[in-house]
């Protein structure tokens, strides 16, 4: 199987980094702008030559720096948030040498630094890379993937994995989430106050002016957080694709992963896995659909897993 160039991908993924982080605050900024345009134009001050330029300039700086502040506490504890999301705990080489010898000759043989490996106190099958950096990168795998599937099976998920590490797929993809989050937030709150500002509109002017503002942030909010996890899902479909690519030139055995991914789709559900975001970060989605057609399968976070097991049986 032809694999994208490795210095290529990183790059992609380098630059990729660079938009998100680029993006996110403008599309916050945009957003904070039209609110306040509209606010300002619905409810001007007499005798204020304020116009919304100069409120949004003073509001501005305030929103950014405590999205950086977000932003700056999401990445320094990411490790430990996710870990406390999945219900994973480090496995120390004693527990288990298999998995650390599959890991290790897997790292040297692409002169990678291995990994802290966790395990997951499940027997369902399923397993997840994060980290942004080689002190923070990590492998978690489940107690059910260890027992259910053979050495190479294990060995082609890992190296899955580690094609997501080698990639910066993992650091990309913490970028975007910990950025949805703030969406996510920011687009509950202003639901949060259309419901308040309903119940007390008519006591201010009858008009219905408060509310109708919020309903306009609300209808903001909601399309900027809709652009941004179509981006954020796009960035997780591509890149299982690519995983699973590395994961068989890595190998050379891709019928080991169809395999796995096989065994994988029949039990990927994880109990300790609640947060959606951090679903997308496993090899197949621990909170599977059991409908033909939903929302969760419109917006998926991965690619159909048939469809990835047939592109990996082209090259057996």
């Amino acid at each position: 199987m032809k694999y994208v160039g490795l210095t290529s991908q990183i790059r992609k993924n380098n630059l990729n980094s660079v938009l998100l982080l680029i993006a996110f605050p403008v599309l916050l900024l945009g957003m904070l702008y039209i609110i306040v345009w509209f606010t300002v134009q619905r409810n001007p001050a007499p005798g204020n030559s304020q116009d919304s330029n100069l409120v949004f300039l003073s509001v501005a700086p305030i929103l950014l720096i405590g999205v950086a502040l977000w932003f700056l506490i999401a990445w320094t504890g990411h490790s430990t948030m996710i870990r406390m999301a999945t219900g994973a705990r480090p496995l120390e080489r004693k527990e288990n040498k298999r998995v650390y010898n599959l890991v290790e000759n897997l790292c040297i043989s692409q002169g990678m630094q291995t990994p802290t490996i966790n395990i997951i106190e499940d027997d369902s099958l399923n397993a997840f890379a994060s980290g942004i950096n080689n002190r923070t990168y990590s492998i978690s795998l489940s107690r059910g993937i260890i027992h259910k599937l053979n050495d190479e099976e294990l060995e082609s998920v890992m190296a899955h994995e580690l094609t997501h590490i080698r990639n910066r797929d993992v650091r990309l993809l913490i970028i975007s989430i910990i950025f949805v989050g703030i969406f996510s937030f920011l687009a509950e709150l202003a639901f949060r106050s259309l419901r308040f500002a309903g119940r007390g509109r008519k006591s201010r002017d009858g008009k219905g002016g408060t509310g109708l503002i919020i309903l306009v942030a609300i209808v903001v909010t909601a399309v900027c957080y809709l652009l941004s996890i179509l981006l954020r899902f796009g960035i997780s479909r591509s890149r299982e694709y690519l995983a699973d690519a590395g994961s068989a030139e890595m190998t050379k055995k891709p019928y080991a992963l169809a395999s796995a991914l096989r065994k994988i789709d029949e039990d990927p559900l994880i109990e300790a896995v609640q947060n959606r975001d951090v679903a997308q970060l496993f090899i197949d989605n621990p909170k599977p659909s059991h409908h033909d057609f939903s929302w969760d399968n419109l917006f998926a976070t991965h690619p159909p897993i048939q469809k990835r097991i047939e592109l990996l049986e082209q090259f057996v």
